[in-house]
Formats: C-alpha cells, structure tokens, sequence
C-alpha cells in the first residue's frame, strides 16, 4: 500500500503503517548502499529542489545523496545568492521555482509552519527537512531504523529516554510522536528549563535526575544544546549542564548500565557528550548518519512514485 499523504510534514498524527512502510523501504535501500553500485533508477525524470534557509551539513548532504542515489534531478537552492536578497517574497520564489516543472521540495527552515504553507501553495510533494521548533521528521526516523537494526527488534515496549534541549529541539517532537505510535515508552530529561511546560500531555514521563533517567532506560537520545536558538539563557553555564546532565563514561560506569546511545549532531563534545562516551562502545551516531541515507531514499521513493 502506498503512503497515505503525499507529503511528509511532521509525524503527528502519521498512521503506524505509513512508518512502518517507510521503515520496510529504508531496509531494502540500505543494502543497495552497501553495493559497489550504489545508485538506482527509480527517480529518474523527477526534479527536486532543496530548499534550505537554514544552515545544515548533514541533513543537506543526506538529502542530496539519496536523491542522486535514486538518479533524481537535483537543484539547491541558497538564499544568499537568491532573490530574496532583492526583497522578493517567500510566496514569489516558490512560485518562481514551481513554474520551473519540479517534483518535490524538500525544505528546511528557521520558522514553524513553512512546510505545511509550501503544501498549500505548491503542487509538488513536500518533504520537512526541519521547520523551527516544530518537527524534524526523517531525523527521527533514521533514530527508528538505527534502534531497529543494532537491537533486532521492533521498538514496541522499548523505554526511550530524549536527553538535553527539549524546549528547542524540532527532534525531540518528533521522536516523541512517532515512537509513542510505535509503542515505546517514553521519557525526556533536562534542566526544567529546557522541558516544555505541560510535556506529560503527550504521554511521556519526566526526569529532572541525570542517573534516574539512565538507570530506569535502555535507549538514550541525546540532543544538542542549541546556543544558536538561544539555549544558553536556560542554563547558568555549558560547565554546568555537562556536570549535571552530561553524559560520560564515569556516570556510565557507576551506575554499571549498559544503554544505547543516540546523538542527532553535530555533538558538542564535553557538553551533552564526553568525548570517550561519543567515541565509544555504547553510541552509534555515524550508523545513523550512514541510515539517514537509506531513510530519506525510501522517503523520496514512496512519495515520488505515488499514483498521480
């Protein structure tokens, strides 16, 4: 069965089938990117622009590999050499780019709701590479696949921990939407600072203890604390939060837990991470990197050959 929306905005409300789709699909691609061969013909035809107002490295390079991957036409978009230097409108570049007969749009933006806009202006599929403190979706599904694959297991009943920024992590949100489909359970940890007032609506419990968190969990995802999003001001110092809520290998070895670990990067080493913990035998942050490729394939796919 194919997807039930032409577009991917956020995971709210996505049916359970649908990311299960997507999580079968990215398997099949992550052994195609294991080939000597490593690109197929699926999108061949298809134009896709990346659309990306804000700065990114991996999330853009990911992008962009998969849709060369799957033999797609692929624009990128910058704006610091577009025409909204000019003073031209959001609305009128995309309207401009449009008339140019593209596909799909994957877009990243530093405002919530610019996706979901792109929806209703566009004719094409569009993709949320990230939208302000909304919703990142393809980053939690490659954390979904990279737990799956390392535990063979299906994430049903798994106890889940997200770790660190929450109030501004576009991240955060969408783990908790699609693992709590899934059935995980779970749970945030942070400063009271950094965890948004009235989170246990959305079913998750709330830890303000570093060693509570780690001890009662068996998977850690662990953000980056976003000083470009003003983070900062929620913490006395990056000293500090990596004293109390930093994780490390000594705070590992203590509580004697063996935990997987996730980390969405770029990591800040000796902050949310020590660097023998990031480098270490618990993470698996480049297996994500490596997966996010195959997620966001499967992604493309499913919606670039969706029955017109």
């Amino acid at each position: 069965m194919p997807l039930s929306s032409r577009h991917l905005i956020g995971l709210q409300n996505v049916p359970r089938e649908d990311i299960e789709l997507i999580l079968d699909t990215a398997k099949t691609f992550r052994e195609i990117l294991s080939r000597p061969v490593k690109k197929v013909p699926t999108l061949t035809g298809k134009t896709i622009v990346n659309l990306f107002y804000e700065n990114s490295t991996r999330t853009r390079i990911s992008f962009e590999l998969a849709q060369k991957r799957l033999s797609a036409d692929v624009v990128n978009f910058s704006t610091s050499g577009s025409s909204t230097k000019k003073g031209e409108t959001f609305k009128d570049t995309i309207r401009n780019i449009e008339a140019m007969k593209i596909d799909m749009i994957v877009v990243r933006h530093s405002s919530a709701g610019v996706p979901s806009f792109l929806t209703r202006i566009s004719n094409a599929n569009i993709i949320n590479a990230g939208d302000g403190r909304h919703e990142h979706p393809t980053q939690a599904l490659l954390d979904f696949y990279s737990i799956i694959e390392k535990t063979g297991e299906s994430l049903e009943g798994k106890k889940v921990c997200i770790i660190g920024d929450i109030a501004h992590s576009r991240v955060a949100l969408s783990n908790i939407y699609g693992l709590k489909t899934l059935g995980a359970k779970v749970s945030v940890c942070g400063p009271s600072t950094m965890i948004p007032r009235g989170i246990e609506k959305l079913g998750v419990k709330v830890y303000n203890d570093i060693d509570s968190a780690i001890k009662e969990n068996e998977i850690l995802n662990v953000l980056r604390i976003q000083l470009e999003r003003d983070a900062g001001q929620s913490i006395p110092s990056v000293r500090e939060y990596h004293k109390f809520f930093g994780i490390t290998k000594e705070r590992l070895d203590n509580l004697n837990k063996d935990v997987l670990i996730l980390h969405p990067g770029p990591i800040n080493r000796g902050v949310e991470l020590s660097s023998e913990v990031a480098d270490g035998e618990y993470q698996i942050i480049l297996d994500q990197v490596t997966n996010g490729v195959a997620v966001r394939m499967a992604v493309l796919y499913l919606l670039g050959t969706l029955p017109e």
